[in-house]
């Protein structure tokens, strides 16, 4: 079900103590402390999951889909990350991972590498065809498109139009499942596996999409522990390693999930690529400003070093990138995909969008334009007052997100301890 307003990161307030951690971290000034206890402001968060990463009291939390919810379906497909594959150290091949899927519960896995491959292929298509704007940003990040819907919203158009390899996987398996199978479209489970909770987001509130193509995520962190007890049961390695005999690993798109992934499939265009919130948040100022127009396209992922770094993951993620560049060197760099074939599927538009991105407008101020524009007189000299000092002790995380909760009657002059001495100070 599409859901406008979803998101995947809550607070649990019984371990909550209110320690700023979260308040701090937050890219896009989302989260108040407020009586003792973080508070998430929905249309600023993004679900980056910054929270998450920095809460020393487990107190943040992501909404995934549980294993339990898919008794549902009479047929389960699992599509997990290739983030997965660097999950289990030097011993455990691709094949064993996805067999071990199989044998937990999942009808059928499907391996999203060759589909990373094809989406390259795609994209050097569609830049080839498009030679402007520039540059053409990914919109494989759901955190990236988020943030570009609110805080960048002129750069919405420059978002490439081609869905998600996790996407176009549904989507094929969505097309030729039923009848292959004589089941419901309905009764058919597409499952993804990932690393970060903003994928749940993309989900239950897809951007460019009418609906999703898949049914929901399972986090790599709670589905690890059942994959690992069914490597540790299953005495048939040569069974293991073999049951997928006919899966074409593709080197290329082995390596999306680290930073740079989607820019080494690009061989005929100039790409650049950057990881982390706040990198990428400084390269789209940049873009935003005019500037990096020499280059043809950017992958911007949230996470650092990328999907490799996601906070659902399980193993240190430098650990992690070790392993799957190993993977990708044992693959090669040879093509698994068609190129013919991604033409077609590409000219007949099964890969783009159902519409544009749209931007996702600010909060306003008031409903009111000219009461707005008298708040927003009123802010600046209620900032004016503030010590500038930025240090979260009145539950904001700085001075100018105090002086607009204060105008919107979220908080207090008062909350500041340091304000009217300050001024006093000053004056």
């Amino acid at each position: 079900m599409t859901t406008k307003n979803f998101h995947a990161i809550h607070i649990i307030e019984e371990k909550c103590i209110g320690c700023t951690h979260c308040m701090a971290a937050c890219p896009t000034r989302a989260i108040r402390v407020k009586d003792g206890k973080a508070v998430i402001i929905d249309q600023l968060c993004i679900d980056c999951a910054e929270c998450l990463r920095v809460c020393p009291h487990d107190a943040v939390a992501s909404r995934t889909t549980s294993f339990a919810a898919l008794e549902g379906f009479d047929y389960k497909v699992a599509i997990p990350s290739t983030v997965i594959y660097g999950q289990f150290g030097p011993t455990i091949v691709p094949n064993e991972i996805l067999s071990a899927l199989r044998l937990i519960g999942f009808d059928e896995v499907y391996d999203l590498s060759s589909i990373c491959e094809l989406n390259c292929a795609a994209t050097e298509e569609y830049l080839h065809e498009h030679p402007k704007p520039r540059p053409f940003i990914t919109s494989t990040c759901p955190v990236v498109v988020r943030i570009i819907q609110r805080r960048y919203p002129t750069l919405c158009g420059q978002l490439l139009p081609i869905e998600p390899p996790r996407e176009i996987a549904a989507k094929i398996l969505r097309t030729i499942l039923p009848k292959a199978l004589g089941i419901p479209a309905e009764k058919i489970g597409i499952i993804h596996i990932t690393p970060c909770p903003a994928k749940m987001v993309s989900i239950n509130s897809p951007a460019s999409l009418e609906r999703s193509y898949l049914d929901g995520a399972i986090s790599i962190r709670d589905i690890f522990p059942q994959i690992l007890e069914a490597l540790r049961k299953s005495e048939e390695d040569v069974l293991m390693r073999h049951l997928f005999p006919e899966t074409l690993f593709s080197g290329i798109g082995m390596g999306w999930p680290l930073s740079g992934g989607e820019t080494r499939g690009l061989k005929r265009h100039r790409a650049v690529a950057v990881s982390g919130i706040r990198d990428t948040m400084r390269v789209l100022d940049e873009v935003e400003g005019g500037l990096l127009q020499d280059i043809d396209f950017l992958e911007c992922t949230a996470c650092p070093d990328g999907c490799v770094g996601g906070p659902l993951g399980v193993e240190n993620r430098f650990l992690a990138k070790s392993r799957i560049l190993e993977l990708v060197a044992a693959a090669g760099e040879h093509a698994v995909v068609d190129l013919k074939d991604v033409s077609r599927l590409y000219h007949k538009n099964f890969l783009s969008f159902d519409h544009p991105v749209s931007p996702v407008g600010a909060r306003p101020l008031d409903p009111d334009p000219a009461k707005a524009i008298r708040k927003a007189k009123r802010r600046e000299k209620v900032f004016a007052r503030l010590p500038l000092r930025d240090c979260g002790v009145c539950g904001a995380p700085d001075c100018r997100s105090l002086a607009d909760d204060i105008v919107r009657g979220y908080a207090r002059l008062e909350d500041c301890p340091f304000a009217k001495t300050d001024t006093k100070e000053k004056r």
